[in-house]
């Protein structure tokens, strides 16, 4: 009687031991391989910008970027400016949730270049120059830049467009002394045009 009851002991012993032990082989049993990385996607052709005040501000807008064989398309229309010239410039964080949107951090200026306008050799990526609002608070932009990208260092998918409380002198460093943020969007991937 003692012999069975020891020898029923020790087979549940092997048996809780063997199934620890397959636990074990299977917990080392390498992961199923990855599927392979997809291919990049397309690329950018448009990319569009809405503008929502910052505290205290109505300034609000659209802007739009565009790819063409002669650079990337920008085009603005802005409201609620005061009239006169204001800093327009991209910054180089994605983040407008300050609410004086210091969050979007300084200008987009990822090969170190001193601040200018935006047809000077050396400039920031993030240089546009300057909206200048009518009477009536409006302002429109429409240029081919050069500079900035969809995709590289000198992408601008992802960082903020800043409109400024006063005029861009272009040549103070580092920013122009455009004075306060009126405005403040991030620049996302948008659909292409429809013919």
């Amino acid at each position: 009687m003692v012999a069975r009851t020891f020898a029923r002991k020790m087979r549940l012993r092997e048996s809780a031991l063997l199934v620890a032990l397959l636990s074990l082989a299977a917990c080392q049993q390498p992961a199923p391989p990855l599927p392979p990385a997809e291919a990049p996607g397309p690329e950018v052709a448009e990319a569009v910008a809405v503008l929502h005040p910052t505290e205290g501000n109505q300034v609000t807008g659209v802007v739009h970027f565009s790819r063409t064989a002669e650079g990337i398309r920008i085009e603005a229309t802005v409201s609620g400016l005061s009239p006169g010239r204001h800093g327009f410039h991209i910054h180089e964080w994605g983040d407008c949730s300050a609410p004086d949107a210091t969050s979007a951090g300084g200008h987009f200026n990822p090969t170190g270049q001193p601040h200018g306008a935006p047809d000077s050799a050396a400039r920031h990526v993030g240089d546009l120059g300057n909206l200048e609002a009518g009477e009536d608070g409006m302002a429109s932009y429409s240029r081919v830049d050069t500079v900035v990208a969809f995709s590289g260092p000198r992408s601008i998918i992802g960082r903020a467009v800043i409109v400024h409380a006063a005029e861009d002198d272009l040549t103070s460093q580092p920013t122009g002394n455009a004075g306060g943020r009126l405005a403040c969007g991030v620049i996302g991937i948008a659909a292409p045009a429809t013919e």
